[in-house]
């Protein structure tokens, strides 16, 4: 397949792999465009954030890596399969989910890609709030149309948990976690997390927007404290600044990638490798359902993405949906505490 990069994010790949100063005539011949146009989509990168330094004797030369993902309107940065052949990057926003739900429903194709700067009315799961503050961290929502029944959808919160730990560990020296169902850790703490909402009736999926948040440059004084689980960001964790369109771009071809082999050969191979990055393999947990409180040691996932827990009297049950805590201990076998509520599905 055939990147479509537009003049401008041409002009910026000439002058990215010249070692100094372009000149205008050498541009003109490679890209076969006139001077003009040169200088015109010299001045539409450098309002896009890059540094470019003209000289009139010379040409230009990037002296200045812009921090805007609007770069990545120009040019993804890798041959999208599906996710990444169309990016829209916001300024500022409410949510991006919002934003690409709109798009779905206009019908926008399969892949497109909404990115804001600053989001405003964040949420993750049960309606909680993703702080979003301007250039710091990553907020994307991606717009999938999976030929898959509603029941097989959930499957794509793990997809996507296992390309943020693919792009994290092709960031830096890092070790992420996935806390089920849709947590990515960094040294035991919060560092992004997933929201996935559909839009399904009950035989099809008409679309399905796949929410990432992930903090990338707040400081520690930066995040919040008054969260359900303590949070990082890769900053933190580094101790340097991370490039948020190299970032950006990495786990968009990681996605890409996950969502092509889940289509292709079903839940087995990302479902393999969702287990080498969970945070809770042979431990013992505590799941807040909606129908109730389970303990009881994590033995797997399934491939509709329901976590498998062992369950006191030799039994398992599929969870769907909770809050996962890990526990410290075995807990009594027999006592109270070790299944409490109604179990939410036995199997």
């Amino acid at each position: 397949m055939v990147r479509r990069v537009g003049s401008a994010g041409k002009v910026l790949e000439v002058l990215r792999g010249a070692d100094g100063f372009v000149s205008s005539q050498k541009i003109c011949s490679l890209l076969g465009i006139s001077r003009s146009a040169v200088w015109k989509q010299v001045e539409a990168l450098r309002r896009l954030g890059w540094s470019i330094e003209g000289v009139s004797s010379q040409g230009y030369r990037i002296s200045g890596v812009a921090d805007s993902l609007r770069v990545l309107e120009m040019d993804p940065g890798f041959d999208p399969l599906r996710i990444g052949r169309r990016i829209v990057v916001h300024e500022e926003t409410g949510s991006t989910n919002d934003d690409a739900w709109q798009l779905g429903l206009e019908g926008a194709g399969e892949g497109t890609v909404v990115l804001a700067e600053m989001q405003r009315a964040g949420r993750g799961r049960r309606g909680r709030q993703w702080l979003g503050p301007a250039r710091k961290n990553l907020y994307a929502s991606i717009l999938l149309r999976p030929p898959v029944p509603p029941g097989d959808a959930p499957f794509l919160t793990l997809v996507a948990a296992v390309a943020l730990c693919e792009a994290l560990a092709e960031t830096g020296p890092l070790a992420p976690q996935i806390k089920w169902p849709n947590d990515v850790l960094l040294n035991g703490k919060k560092t992004a997390g997933i929201l996935a909402e559909m839009h399904a009736d009950q035989e099809s999926v008409h679309f399905l927007v796949l929410g990432i948040g992930v903090n990338l440059n707040m400081s520690a004084d930066m995040l919040p404290t008054e969260v359900r689980y303590p949070a990082t960001s890769v900053l933190c964790a580094l101790g340097a600044p991370v490039d948020r369109v190299a970032f950006s771009r990495t786990l968009l071809r990681h996605l890409d990638r996950q969502y092509d082999v889940f289509l292709r050969e079903g839940p087995g191979p990302v479902r393999e490798k969702w287990l080498t990055y969970c945070a809770h393999r042979d431990g013992w947990l505590e799941v807040e359902t909606p129908q109730g409180t389970l303990q009881g040691r994590f033995r797997d996932i399934d491939d509709e993405g329901a976590l498998v827990l062992e369950v006191a009297r030799g039994r398992t049950e599929r969870v769907r949906a909770g809050d996962v805590t890990r526990l410290d201990a075995r807990p009594e076998e027999g006592s109270e505490s070790f299944l409490k509520g109604k179990p939410p599905c036995s199997s």
